[in-house]
């Protein structure tokens, strides 16, 4: 008889994503095949924390959306305090888990399976985060719809860091112009805030670059916003 713990295993493929620095270095990670979760590529990932590197340490993570939970091990790995790690998916959840005890950061994790709206719902204005990691499923409208939820809910520590992974609809083979033109404020305004002024006026963007077509775009909440 087949179990679902063997289904689970045969859904589970560890490809050529890794912890890249920090106490955990070189950890290979497992995470589900096909498009159930989609990792953030290690040259992306290299470059997202590169823009943080120096204000990890000691800091309250969450990743809403954590698919393997990749990115808050990794802020573990380099130094931070805490990890919480939200995804919809039980099977999502189970391979966190699992990634969470192979690097040995799993007792400073909280590993829930929720939605994203009922988790910042028990949480709103009882839980303060110091990075906050945003990498929703790609043109789902999910991204503006957390940032506003996550605002609403006060859940910004001081000085907080929220890192947006978005996708744009850019041919690889795309001229500097055309590159140059995805990170003006207009397409920032179009892919992070889903073009509602009131939302991006409640931040600061730090950067937004483009790593093929994955665009990282830091941000904070804007003086006042996160007391």
């Amino acid at each position: 008889t087949t179990t679902s713990e063997d289904k689970l295993k045969r859904k589970i493929t560890e490809i050529n994503m890794r912890i890249i620095t920090g106490s955990a270095r070189g950890t290979k990670l497992a995470t589900l095949e096909g498009d159930a979760t989609r990792p953030t590529t290690d040259r992306v990932k290299e470059a997202l924390f590169s823009m943080i590197q120096f204000d990890i340490e000691g800091r309250n993570v969450l990743d809403l959306f954590g698919g393997c939970g990749q990115l808050a091990l990794e802020a573990l790995s380099r130094g931070a305090a805490k990890a919480t790690i939200i995804d919809q998916s039980r099977d999502a959840t189970n391979i966190i888990i699992e990634n969470a005890k192979k690097t040995h950061l799993f007792d400073r994790c909280r590993i829930s399976t929720a939605d994203y709206t009922s988790f910042i719902r028990g949480a709103a204005k009882k839980e303060k985060y110091d990075i906050i990691f945003l990498d929703p499923p790609y043109n789902t409208g999910l991204l503006h719809a957390s940032l506003k939820a996550l605002h609403d809910a006060e859940l910004f520590a001081p000085g907080a860091y929220i890192v947006c992974e978005t996708d744009c609809d850019i041919p690889s083979k795309a001229t500097r112009a055309r590159k140059d033109e995805e990170i003006t404020a207009e397409y920032i305004m179009k892919d992070v805030f889903g073009g509602s002024e009131s939302l991006k006026n409640e931040f600061e963007v730090i950067r937004s670059t483009l790593y093929g077509r994955t665009r990282i775009t830091l941000l904070t909440p804007k003086t006042g916003d996160a007391e």
